[in-house]
C-alpha cells in the first residue's frame, strides 16, 4: 500500500530500493548508529527489508518526495517494551531533504499505518540523544518523551537514547 501526505509518499520497499540505502550510509546519515556501514552490511540491511516487506508482519518503506524517488527510508517492527507487545519506529532522511518536513509528514503517515495495520497499543521511537532533529520530529508528531536510556546500536556502540511514545489508541 502506498500512503501520501502532501507531497511526501511512502512506498513499500521494492527491489531497486537498494540505492536508497547506499545513499543513506555515508558518515553524515551514520553519526548516531556508530558510522557507515560496509557494502556488505548495506546489501544485508536491503536484503532484512525485502523479508520484512514479503512477509507482511512488520512494514518497511521508501520515502518519496514530489518527484523525487528514495530520499529516505522509514519503517516500524514489533517489539516488547517492558514485557508489553509494542512497535518501534526508525527513520532516515538523506542530509540534502532534512530541515523540510518530510521526516514528520513520513511519520505521520507510519503512525496511520501502524493504527491501521497492527492490534499493538503504542509506538516508540529511540532517537539518540543528541540527534536534535529526530527528537524534534517525535515531539512535532506528538510522541510522549519518558526519558532516557543507555544501549548499544549497533551492537558495540554505546549510544544514550531519548525514549519516545505514541499512543495508537484513538
Amino acid at each position: 500500500m502506498t500512503t501520501r501526505r502532501g507531497a511526501t509518499l511512502l512506498t513499500p520497499w521494492g527491489d531497486d530500493d537498494l540505492e536508497v540505502l547506499v545513499r543513506n550510509n555515508t558518515p553524515e546519515m551514520m553519526t548516531h548508529p556508530g558510522g557507515p556501514e560496509s557494502p556488505e552490511q548495506v546489501r544485508a540491511r536491503h536484503e532484512r527489508y525485502l523479508r520484512i516487506v514479503a512477509a507482511g508482519e512488520d512494514r518497511m518503506f521508501r520515502i518519496d518526495h514530489g518527484d523525487t524517488a528514495g530520499v529516505g527510508a522509514i519503517g516500524c517492527w514489533r517489539t516488547d517494551e517492558e514485557g508489553e507487545a509494542a512497535l518501534e519506529a526508525g527513520w532516515a532522511v538523506q542530509t540534502a531533504w532534512q530541515g523540510s518536513g518530510i521526516a514528520t509528514d513520513a511519520l505521520r503517515l507510519l503512525v496511520a499505518e501502524a493504527r491501521s495495520t497492527f492490534d499493538r497499543a503504542e509506538l516508540f521511537a529511540y532517537p539518540a540523544v543528541d540527534n536534535i532533529a529526530s527528537n524534534a520530529v517525535c515531539r512535532s508528531v506528538g510522541f510522549e518523551k519518558l526519558g532516557e536510556r543507555d544501549d548499544e546500536y549497533p551492537p558495540g556502540n554505546p549510544m544514550r537514547l531519548a525514549m519516545w511514545r505514541f499512543s495508537l489508541r484513538r
